[in-house]
């Protein structure tokens, strides 16, 4: 991981313990230490290639132990104790919420994209001290990590994990987001980037790969069997008995036409009755 702290920075010794942690880590990862952003203090910023995160980190004014309770109003607790952090007022995770919305404006002021700008707690416990959060998560996107020299896998868990993206931070994009933040003079190299694990050039985005259409299969006839044949011949057979059927009816239904000729039509017309005279017989009258 490559690790730019700015100069002139008075880091306390948690901070410095943390430095040391992000330098022991091979995670591809750029860390920028001490921020000045505006007029507000960040105390860390860290890019890898799938995102960016934003650090508030806090040590111990002694040497504690046990659950660490954190309540949505009200200070944090170790077991029964109040947790005496070198906090001067207010809570960790209020810092931490106007120092990622810092970050994230001034990249939008910039016409830059910030993506899901993330955000975490590092508590710093005295070597040997053991504290355990009862829950990693304030809300989404915001969490609580501890993490020292002696005890720095939970540190390392959620730096390499915070973000499950695509991995759109190029070492161009990681550059640009510095200048914009006013961090180019400390930025380092676009080589020492790529070295560090950045990609040149965006990854895509993964989609639904279409798979390639199954080759069609011709059907191959099987061996034929008697069986086959048998069934085969009964087909035919039956075809031409039904064939036959059919000429048969038909010459039947032409035959019985010809036997029996339609009678020719006779006139119905009655003939009108002839009129004649009566006549006149005389006696002896031949014909008459």
């Amino acid at each position: 991981m490559l690790v730019r702290v700015r100069p002139g920075a008075q880091l306390s010794g948690a901070e410095q313990e943390f430095v040391e942690c992000l330098r022991s880590y091979p995670s591809a990862a750029l860390a920028m230490i001490d921020l000045r952003v505006g007029d507000r203090r960040i105390d860390a910023v860290v890019w890898t290639p799938r995102g960016l995160t934003v650090l508030e980190v806090k040590g111990f004014r002694r040497r504690q132990s046990g659950i660490l309770s954190i309540a949505a109003e009200g200070p944090w607790k170790i077991s029964d104790a109040d947790a005496d952090l070198d906090e001067p007022a207010g809570r960790p995770s209020d810092r931490l919420e106007h120092g990622i919305h810092t970050v994230k404006t001034t990249l939008e002021r910039a016409l830059l994209d910030p993506g899901h700008v993330c955000g975490a707690v590092v508590l710093v416990p005295f070597r040997g001290a053991v504290v355990r959060p009862s829950r990693t998560n304030l809300r989404p996107g915001l969490d609580v990590v501890v993490g020292n020299v002696a005890d720095a896998t939970e540190l390392r868990i959620y730096l390499e994990g915070f973000s499950a993206g695509a991995r759109k931070w190029t070492a161009d994009r990681v550059l640009r987001d510095c200048t914009a933040l006013g961090l180019a003079e400390l930025a380092p190299s676009r080589a020492d980037l790529i070295a560090a694990g950045f990609e040149e050039v965006p990854q895509e985005t993964p989609s639904v790969i279409p798979r390639p259409p199954k080759p069609r299969v011709e059907p191959t006839p099987g061996v034929a069997t008697k069986r086959h044949s048998y069934a085969g011949w009964a087909v035919v057979a039956l075809a031409v008995v039904g064939m036959l059927a059919v000429i048969g009816v038909v010459a039947t239904s032409l035959a019985r036409d010809s036997s029996h000729p339609t009678p020719e039509e006779t006139s119905t017309t009655t003939p009108a009755p002839t009129t004649t005279q009566p006549t006149t017989c005389w006696p002896f009258q031949p014909d008459c």
